[in-house]
C-alpha cells in the first residue's frame, strides 16, 4: 500500500493475535521479509520483548519526536511501554528526563531505569515542580504513555516553547485540550504515534546485542503458556507491578 512504500502506517495491517490467531502460538508461518535473526548473544527471552513493548517507544522517541541530546522529556505512565520510554530517552541523551506516575513502585521503578525526577500527577504544585526541573522552560517532549485524557491535558499544560505531545498510549476516547490562547503562544503540538517502524526492532536487536541496552530487568516472570489467561490478569490488574511476562511454550 501506499503507507508501506513510504515507510510508514500501512492502511492494510493485519496483527497476529488480534485480526488473526496466532499470536502466542508456539509456531507460526511468517514471510521472510518480516524476520530477523538474533544473535547468540541476546537471550531469546529479552528479544521476544522488543517488538511492541520496545520497540513502540524507541519509535517514539527517535522518528516521531526525534528528541535529541540535552531535551528535556517527561513520560506519563511509567508501565511496560512507559518504563522503556525512559530508558530509551536516556539512551538518546534526553536531560532531564521526568516520569509521572501515580504509583510510587512505578516512580521508584523509573528512578532506577534512568529517570532524573519522579512525580506524583496528583501533587498540588505539580506544575511548579515540573518548571523547577527544567530551570522554567517546560518540557520539550511530553510522552503519554497511559492513554489517559486527563494526562493528555495535564502533559500539554507543561509544555514549553514549541514543545510536543507524544501519543503513543491508545484510547477510543476523544482528545481533549483545554489549555487555551497560551497553546497558540507558545506554538505547541501534538503528534499521534503508533507502533514501530521497520527498522526499529533490527536497530533495537543491534543495540541490545552489543550492550547498549540490558532488558533483563525488564521481564518480571516467565509463565507457562496455558496460564496465558492468569498472565493477561496480572498485566491488567497490575499484580506484582509487572513489566512484561514471557509465555513458554
Amino acid at each position: 500500500c501506499a503507507g508501506c512504500v513510504r515507510h510508514r502506517p500501512c492502511t492494510q495491517m493485519l496483527t497476529a493475535g488480534i485480526d488473526y490467531d496466532g499470536g502466542w502460538a508456539e509456531y507460526v508461518i511468517a514471510r521472510e521479509d518480516t524476520l530477523i535473526p538474533i544473535p547468540d548473544s541476546l537471550p531469546f527471552d529479552q528479544a521476544a520483548i522488543i517488538p511492541d513493548a520496545v520497540s513502540t517507544p524507541y519509535a517514539a522517541v527517535v522518528a516521531t519526536a526525534g528528541v535529541r541530546a540535552a531535551q528535556s522529556v517527561g513520560v506519563w505512565g511509567v508501565g511496560g511501554v512507559g518504563a522503556h520510554n525512559v530508558r530509551l530517552a536516556r539512551l538518546v541523551g534526553a536531560a532531564p528526563i521526568i516520569a509521572v506516575d501515580p504509583l510510587p513502585s512505578a516512580r521508584e521503578r523509573a528512578l532506577a531505569f534512568g529517570a532524573d525526577f519522579a512525580l506524583d500527577p496528583a501533587a498540588p504544585d505539580f506544575a511548579d515542580q515540573v518548571r523547577a526541573a527544567t530551570g522554567g522552560r517546560g518540557l520539550d517532549f511530553a510522552f503519554d504513555c497511559a492513554g489517559v485524557p486527563a494526562v493528555r491535558d495535564q502533559a500539554a499544560s507543561v509544555l514549553g516553547l514549541g514543545g510536543s505531545l507524544i501519543l503513543v498510549g491508545i484510547t477510543p476516547r476523544p482528545l481533549t485540550i483545554t489549555e487555551g490562547l497560551t497553546f497558540n503562544y507558545l506554538q505547541k503540538q501534538v503528534r499521534g504515534h503508533y507502533g514501530g517502524f521497520p527498522e526499529s526492532v533490527s536497530e533495537l536487536v543491534q543495540l541490545t546485542a552489543a550492550g547498549r541496552l540490558d532488558l533483563a530487568p525488564s521481564i518480571t516472570d516467565h509463565i507457562p503458556l496455558v496460564e496465558a489467561a492468569d498472565a493477561v490478569h496480572r498485566l491488567e490488574n497490575k499484580i506484582g507491578d509487572p513489566i512484561r511476562l514471557i509465555l513458554v511454550p
